[in-house]
C-alpha cells in the first residue's frame, strides 16, 4: 500500500497536467457537444411529436369515419322509410282510384246511362231517322218536280207571249207564213202556237193632261209681294215635340235594388244551386258500404226489366235454387265485409315492422 501511495505521489504533477489538458480540451469542445446534444434532442422530440400527431390524426379519421357511416346509414334508413311509405300511399291511392272507377262505371251504366235503354233509344232513333230521310227524299222529289213545272210553265208563258207578238206572221190561204214552209211535211211548232193564241193588243200611250200654271199667274198679278218662308215639320218656337213630352209624362219607374229583386230571391238562388248540384253530381246518396241501413234499401230494377225481354231472376239458372235441400242447416253468406284497418293509418309513417311510428 505504501508503495502504491508513494507511486501516486510521484505522479501527482503528471496527473494535474493531464487534468488541465483534458479540461482545456473539454472547454474547447463543450460548445460543439452542446449544439450536437441540442440537435439530437430536437430531432428526437420532433420524431415523438410527429408520431403523436400521426396517432391523433389516425384516431380522428377513425372517429370521423365511424360517425359519418352512422349518420349516412341513419339517413339512408329514413329515406328508405319515406320511399316505402310513398310507395304504399301510391299503391293505396291507385287501388282507391280503381275502386272508385269500377263503382262509378257500374253506377253510371246502371242508373245514368242504361245500356238497354240507350240501345232502344238508338234503335228508335235509327227508325225515325230512316222515316224522316224517306220523307225528306219525297219532299225533295216534290220540290224538284215543282221547280221543273214552274220552269216549264215559265217557258210556255214566254213562248205564248212571243207567239202573241209574232201573230202577224201567221200563214193564210193565199200566203204561207214564215213558220209554214211549203218544203216541210208538217208546219213548225210556232205556226201551231200562232193558230191557238190571239194577237197582242197594242195600247196607246196615256196622254198628258195640261194643268194651268197658277204660280206664273200669281207672280204676274203680285210682282212686288215677298215670298213666305218654307214650312218646317218641326214647330217653331220654344216648344218640345209631343212624343218627348209624352215620354216624360209617362216615364216608367226606376225601382231600387230592393224593389227590383224578388222577396224570395235568396230561396230561389238556393233552389237553383241545389238543382245545379243535383244535375252535376253522379251519386245522389253518400256511399256507405259497411253500414246497416244499406241492407234495408230496396233494390231498384233496371229499365230493361220492364220490357217483355227481361232477364231471368238471379238463382233460377244456377246452382243456388236447383237443390235447396242441400242448403238446409248451412250458414248464409255474409253480405258485410270486415273492416280494413290499413286506411286508418293513412298519412302516418311506418317502421320496418309495420307499426305506427
Amino acid at each position: 500500500m505504501m508503495a502504491r501511495l508513494v507511486k501516486l505521489y510521484s505522479q501527482v504533477d503528471r496527473i494535474k497536467e493531464q487534468h488541465f489538458i483534458r479540461n482545456r480540451i473539454a472547454e474547447e469542445n463543450r460548445q460543439k457537444e452542446n449544439e450536437a446534444a441540442v440537435r439530437i434532442q430536437s430531432w428526437f422530440r420532433g420524431c415523438q411529436v410527429r408520431a403523436y400527431l400521426r396517432h391523433l390524426h389516425k384516431n380522428a379519421i377513425l372517429i370521423q369515419k365511424t360517425w359519418r357511416g352512422f349518420t349516412a346509414r341513419a339517413l339512408f334508413r329514413q329515406r328508405l322509410k319515406t320511399a316505402y311509405f310513398i310507395m304504399k300511399m301510391n299503391f293505396y291511392n291507385k287501388m282507391a282510384v280503381k275502386i272508385q272507377q269500377r263503382w262509378r262505371g257500374f253506377y253510371v251504366r246502371k242508373y245514368v246511362h242504361n245500356y238497354y235503354a240507350r240501345k232502344r233509344y238508338l234503335e228508335g232513333l235509327t227508325r225515325k231517322n230512316e222515316h224522316i230521310r224517306r220523307d225528306m227524299e219525297e219532299f225533295a222529289e216534290l220540290q224538284r218536280r215543282e221547280r221543273e213545272r214552274i220552269v216549264l210553265e215559265k217557258e210556255e208563258q214566254e213562248k205564248k207571249i212571243q207567239a202573241q207578238r209574232l201573230h202577224f206572221l201567221l200563214s193564210t190561204k193565199q200566203c204561207p207564213g214564215v213558220f209554214n214552209s211549203p218544203f216541210r211535211a208538217e208546219p213548225d211548232e210556232m205556226e201551231l202556237r200562232l193558230r191557238r193564241v190571239k194577237p197582242l193588243l197594242v195600247r196607246s200611250a196615256p196622254k198628258e193632261r195640261k194643268t194651268p200654271n197658277i204660280t206664273s199667274d200669281l207672280s204676274s198679278l203680285m210682282p212686288n209681294r215677298e215670298r213666305l218662308p218654307p214650312i218646317h215639320k218641326k214647330t217653331q218656337g220654344p216648344f218640345r215635340p209631343a212624343l218627348e213630352v209624352q215620354q216624360q209624362r209617362y216615364r216608367p219607374l226606376e225601382p231600387s235594388l230592393r224593389v227590383a229583386t224578388s222577396i224570395t230571391a235568396l230561396e230561389e238562388a238556393r233552389e237553383e244551386l241545389k238543382l245545379h248540384e243535383w244535375r252535376t253530381r253522379v251519386i245522389d246518396q253518400t256511399f256507405l258500404p259497411f253500414s246497416n241501413p244499406s241492407r234495408s234499401k230496396r233494390y231498384e230494377g233496371l229499365m230493361h226489366t220492364s220490357t217483355p225481354f227481361e232477364q231471368v231472376a238471379y238463382g233460377t239458372k244456377h246452382f243456388r235454387d236447383e237443390h235447396k235441400e242441400l242448403l238446409q242447416g248451412k250458414k248464409p253468406f255474409k253480405t258485410v265485409f270486415t273492416t280494413c284497418h290499413v286506411f286508418d293509418k293513412f298519412g302516418r309513417l311506418y317502421s320496418d315492422a309495420g307499426n305506427i311510428v
